[in-house]
Parts: structure tokens; sequence; C-alpha cells
């Protein structure tokens, strides 16, 4: 079968480790099932594993790929959720010491076949198209918990998301929009600002810029570069949620404004199997079709990493075989 794989890591040019290439198919073993993918939404993380980076190190060589939608044997339509971990942990999968996600330790979804538990195998609801379902694995889950799990937030509250194109902050905007937010956004650009009112932002702002009034939450997935500027827009009692250091793991931090303001700093990761699912309902429910800016087949998943890696992003990326 053709897949996209890595088998080292470079941490200063990740994309030279990419091969698109015929691999053995996988083995199917009891409890797994086997899915004949045709989407799989791109993601960040897939970059971390070119570089040889993880919350542990990548069990190279890897087939790529977090997420994906696909078909099983008997002509179901499915898609992916991309949490693994110890099948014996109880509670929370996203607290499981042993946790990883779809090629991290085992084989991703960027091929044609890929095997999976039964667990992490779901219908795909005749109303999302396989692009649509495809990228909600990573990035739309991520940003479901972040918004309706971690931030407390209520209808009618003020939301501001750091970032307007990435993946994450795509659907932050979009599902904050849906539930009744009110949805401010950064870009560092016209155009990434344009869009995030076209996805339903109510205002937008040049990064780094003062608001005009503070809000009750800020989402962040950069890091570094937009920390103190997060900080400093949240209001007392408000919730600052992240997820990523894209641009920097290090962050500055006044640890008086935190305790004197009693600012809630939540950490997120994933999201669990029952919120997975309460996604795709929420999905449906709303009629939402997740912004995809590109779409690409599976021999120029390259293309797709690199424009990732360069920022040139409007919402997700995805590749179908």
């Amino acid at each position: 079968m053709t897949a996209v794989y890595v088998d080292k890591g470079n941490i200063d040019d990740p994309i030279s480790t990419i091969k698109i290439a015929p691999r053995l198919q996988p083995t199917q073993q009891e409890g797994w099932v086997k899915v004949r993918m045709q989407a799989v939404g791109l993601n960040y993380h897939d970059i971390f594993t070119m570089r040889g980076q993880g919350m542990r190190p990548p069990a190279l060589p890897l087939t790529l790929g977090c997420e994906g939608a696909g078909v099983l044997e008997d002509g179901t339509e499915v898609l992916l959720y991309p949490a693994m971990g110890n099948p014996n942990f109880k509670g929370d999968e996203t607290l499981d010491p042993d946790r990883h996600v779809l090629s991290e330790q085992v084989n991703g979804t960027m091929a044609e076949y890929v095997i999976a538990p039964l667990r992490n195998i779901l219908p795909k609801p005749k109303e999302l198209s396989m692009v649509s379902a495809a990228v909600l694995g990573i990035a739309w889950l991520t940003a479901y918990r972040m918004l309706f799990t971690k931030s407390g937030l209520r209808a009618g509250q003020t939301m501001l998301v750091q970032g307007s194109s990435g993946g994450v902050t795509a659907a932050l905007i979009q599902m904050g929009k849906a539930a009744g937010m009110r949805v401010w956004c950064t870009g560092r650009t016209k155009e990434k600002r344009e869009l995030g009112l076209k996805l339903g932002a109510e205002r937008t702002f040049g990064s780094g810029k003062e608001l005009p009034e503070k809000v009750d939450a800020v989402f962040d997935t950069s890091g570094e570069m937009t920390w103190a500027h997060s900080i400093d827009s949240v209001k007392a009692g408000g919730s600052i949620v992240t997820c990523g250091g894209h641009s920097g793991r290090s962050i500055p931090m006044e640890v008086e404004k935190v305790f004197v303001e009693q600012l809630n700093i939540r950490g997120s990761y994933l999201g669990t199997l029952q919120e997975f699912k309460d996604l795709i309902s929420f999905v449906v429910a709303k009629s939402i079709v997740p912004l995809v800016g590109l779409v690409l087949p599976l021999s120029e998943a390259d293309v797709g990493f690199q424009a990732m890696l360069d920022g040139k992003t409007a919402g997700k990326i995805v590749v179908t075989i």
C-alpha cells in the first residue's frame, strides 16, 4: 500500500524526512479493525513526529496521520478517535500516563489502510462529508474540549481566540459562534483577520493589539509569542486555556497578576471518547462545515505539510486517498 511515513527525525528540516512510498499493509490483530482510508487531516503533531519530538520519543519508522475517515470492509463509513493508551485505564483518557495518539507510538492514518482498536472506530454521520469528518479528531476535538470543558464560558460571554487561520483557532471561532459566544480573534495579516470575520468572529484585532475591553476567556495555541497578550487581555477571574506552544514553550509569567486577578490557567489535551461523540453531535446539530482550506492527493502530502510549517493555512489541510 502507499503510505506517508518517516524513518528518522530532523529537528531543523522536518519536511525532508517525509517518504511517500509503498509499505506493507498492516496486520490485523485481535480487537482491532482495518479501515480503508479516504481522507486524512494534517496536523502540527505530524511535524513534531518528523522532528523526532513528542511526550515520548516517536517509535520510528511510523506512518504519519493522527485522524481521518474511511470505510470498513463491510462498507460502513467511519471516522477515527485518535487517542491511544492503556486499554485497562479507567477514567479520562487524556490523563492516562500511557496516552499517545495515532502516528506517535503506532502507525497513523496517512496510508491506504490503517488498523485501530474497535473502540476508536465510530460511524460517520451521513450529514458529514468524508473531508469534514476527517478533520474532527485532533484540532476540532482539542478545540471542543478547550471551549466546552475547560473555559467555563456561557452563551453571551466574550472569548478571544489568539489566531484565526489554524486548525484549532478556526474550529474555536466556528464553534464559539454556534454556541452563542461573542467571538473575538487576532490575526497577523488583513487576510487572516478577514477570514476570522467570515468564520463568525464579531471583531478582529492585529496580533498583540490592546483590546477595547477585557474578555471572559482567552484561547492560546501559540505559547511564547502570544502569552503576555493573553494574560493582559483576560478580565479578573477569567480563564486562559492553552493547548500548544508552536511559537515557543517557555512563557513569561507575571505571577502577581495571576494571583491578584485570580486568573484561571487551564491546560487542555485532545479530548475524551465521549467528548468526541459530543463534538460530532454538535457539528451535525449546528450544521457546521469545518473550514478546510486545501485538499491534496496523498502524493502531495509534503506540499500540505510545507504550507502548514510556513503558516500558509486557512483552516485545515486534508489529503484524499
